[in-house]
């Protein structure tokens, strides 16, 4: 298979090559390594695993609807045995898996090819990808631009033809806000859908999930029927799924009434050429025959943030906490990064009082947006706020703490809320600004309408209003 060939196809594609036995896992394994090497200038792959994934297909991979698809996770959060999850972090360089995740578990039943692991900003801290450890993962449309955090190499490794589809993790946007970078599809499930232990049975107190950034809509709605479901101890259960979800997105759609806000969560303000994005597109959703409103719900940004910061830090420290007990000693301010260090410092001072209300603040933000659904069957927003910045912009090791928060709270202005309150959202590629950056727009559902998500996706998508962009 040529690497040109390769670029063609979607996850399902190239399965279907493979059962047919038009190409081996082998060839299309060897078409993804000659990708990895011809966009080395990305740094979008952190580790190497093609001799791994060699073994994999010698060793057999039985019937899984994705046998022989080359496959990537996130350096964070899943384990996969024998091999590094650093994390980002220099704290965790070494830090060698002895299990597979539950989620890795399943991805391998699917017969999926795991040939990397893909560049993560400092344990999912930023909305870039920049670690000290592993350097800055570049944007495949502009090479000076971020990909977006924090699953900003599984961003470039797919808009940048490595691997069709990967795997992300989402705790403040970082699914969406790298697909909407990077011109893909972006899903984040409702909390409870994917499972996340058997290390930690959830992310960041909830807040945190996992799934995919993607080419096509048919194969994020795949991975998610082939992955999703509770395991043992889960904290959460979302509600059931009506049907499979590769079924769910071949339904004729209905006329849905799609809510429309420009208005951000977190109080900053939007650009002009994305909210002109936004109307184009609420526009087109018309034309469609959806009725479009303009509605929003009605969220204090100081409570948002500050509830989903004291969250998200506590759980950052806890999980520094755990590693450096591991190896005998207290962590040590240049074992991070000065934001990481920063937020740690902040953590020691949030008192079980704190946490306790914070968890009680975001109950009430689900129970708003809850509330919110009651009358609409969508929440249509921009991803982000601003276009994607520019490399070193966000800087993590900087003492401007003004222009990174400023960076950070443009680029989650709507997506976080969606941690908070555990709602479904997908990003979806719409456009590319006047300067050659992706801009990508989010839908938003009550909990559990993965399937009406995707549904919508797919419209846009065969519609040619939603379309992946692979930079070659």
């Amino acid at each position: 298979m040529r690497p040109e060939e390769y670029l063609r196809f979607d996850a399902i594609g190239l399965a279907d090559l493979v059962r047919s036995g038009e190409v081996t896992a082998a060839e299309v394994l060897a078409a993804a390594k000659a990708r990895m090497v011809a966009r080395k200038d990305l740094n979008a792959v952190v580790l190497d695993l093609s001799h791994r994934a060699e073994a994999q297909i010698a060793s057999g991979l039985g019937n899984g609807p994705l046998a022989g698809v080359p496959f990537m996770l996130k350096d964070l959060g899943q384990h996969y045995s024998g091999t590094v999850t650093s994390a980002g972090s220099r704290v965790f360089a070494d830090n060698i898996a002895d299990h597979d995740s539950t989620l890795t578990q399943r991805y391998l039943a699917a017969g999926l090819v795991i040939c990397g692991k893909t560049n993560t900003p400092e344990l999912g801290l930023a909305t870039t990808t920049e670690p000290r450890l592993h350097g800055p993962t570049r944007n495949p449309h502009q090479l000076e631009y971020s990909t977006g955090g924090s699953s900003g190499g599984a961003g470039a490794a797919v808009a940048g033809g490595i691997v069709p589809v990967a795997h992300a993790s989402d705790g403040g946007g970082s699914i969406r806000i790298p697909a909407s970078c990077c011109g893909l599809f972006g899903l984040k499930p409702t909390r409870g859908r994917i499972p996340l232990g058997p290390d930690e049975l959830e992310g960041w107190g909830g807040l945190s999930t996992a799934h995919v950034v993607s080419r096509s809509v048919r194969d994020s709605a795949l991975l998610l029927d082939l992955t999703h479901g509770a395991e043992t101890g889960s904290p959460y259960a979302a509600p059931p799924a009506s049907r499979s979800y590769q079924l769910e997105i071949e339904r004729p759609v209905r006329k849905l009434v799609i809510a429309v806000s420009s208005t951000s969560f977190t109080g900053v303000p939007v650009l002009p050429e994305i909210e002109r994005v936004l109307e184009a597109l609420a526009d087109r959703c018309r034309t469609l025959g959806h009725e479009v409103v303009q509605a929003g719900p009605k969220i204090d940004p100081v409570v948002h943030k500050g509830a989903h910061g004291a969250l998200a830090i506590s759980h950052v420290a806890a999980a520094l906490n755990r590693r450096t007990e591991s190896l005998g000693r207290a962590l040590r301010e240049d074992d991070v990064e000065r934001v990481t260090w920063q937020n740690y410092q902040a953590a020691r001072s949030i008192t079980g009082a704190d946490y306790a209300m914070a968890r009680q603040l975001v109950q009430q933000l689900g129970f708003k947006v809850g509330s919110f659904f009651a009358d609409y069957d969508l929440l249509l927003t921009p991803t982000m706020a601003m276009l994607p910045p520019r490399l070193g912009a966000m800087d993590m090791m900087g003492a401007e703490n003004e222009r990174y928060l400023d960076i950070l709270y443009r680029m989650i202005a709507f997506t976080a809320l969606f941690n908070d309150t555990g709602n479904p959202a997908i990003s979806v590629p719409v456009a590319m600004s006047e300067s050659g950056l992706p801009i990508g727009m989010q839908f938003v559902g009550p909990h559990g309408s993965e399937g009406l998500l995707l549904l919508v996706a797919r419209q846009l998508e065969r519609e040619g209003i939603a379309q992946a962009r692979v930079a070659a």
